[in-house]
């Protein structure tokens, strides 16, 4: 019998399940939304609760969750499918592969990196998402004044996150107030808050 091609899943992709017709090129922007439609990328999607969220309140812009877990995406698009919110896709992928591999030159408006793994102990600094080259990547995946939006609970990533963009160099930083625009609350957050402590944003925009 055959082997399974490298690109393709081994199991049947469901209900507004993103599968790209191959793993190691760039994804067809066809693939990943609604031509002329801005994109928003939500790198960890979780349980899907903030990316639902954005695609109810903007169904003039169509969202990609991004995440590792196939029982979370299974259960994102179980949601987002009973809510009808035919603007919304979830990719089963590690986010850092998708930046830098797969998302084609200018083809996103918003990317959001809300709670990733601070990776706290300085031995393990390496592991974090917030990189060189991953700050590059995610340049290169945004429209012209596209943003770059992150979040955590961590002060210390919040400090690092500030540090590597500065040094990094492609991107201004803008004003980011809790009441700046519509931005819903994940789950983490509001769990987070409720114990009297807060997040700490960085927003900023692609330079020319």
């Amino acid at each position: 019998m055959p082997s399974q091609p490298l690109h393709q899943l081994p199991r049947a992709p469901i209900a507004g399940e993103l599968v790209p017709a191959h793993y190691f090129r760039p994804l067809d922007p066809a693939e990943m939304g609604r031509p002329a439609h801005p994109l928003e990328i939500d790198l960890g999607c979780g349980d899907g609760s903030f990316l639902m969220a954005m695609a109810k309140h903007h169904p003039e812009h169509d969202f990609i969750g991004v995440e590792r877990l196939l029982g979370r995406v299974r259960k994102v698009c179980r949601k987002a499918q009973r809510q009808g919110l035919e603007n919304l896709k979830v990719l089963r992928l590690d986010s850092k592969y998708l930046v830098e591999w797969l998302l084609p030159p200018g083809s996103v408006s918003r990317l959001h990196l809300l709670c990733p793994d601070p990776w706290p102990k300085a031995k393990h600094h390496r592991r974090r998402l917030i990189q060189a080259e991953f700050l590059d990547a995610v340049k290169r995946c945004l429209t012209d004044e596209g943003e770059f939006l992150f979040m955590t609970d961590h002060l210390e990533y919040h400090e690092w996150t500030r540090e590597m963009l500065e040094e990094f160099g492609g991107f201004d930083q803008l004003e980011w107030l809790e009441d700046s625009f519509f931005y819903p609350k994940t789950d983490f957050q509001l769990q987070w808050e409720a114990e009297g402590k807060e997040m700490m944003r960085t927003r900023c925009i692609k330079k020319p």
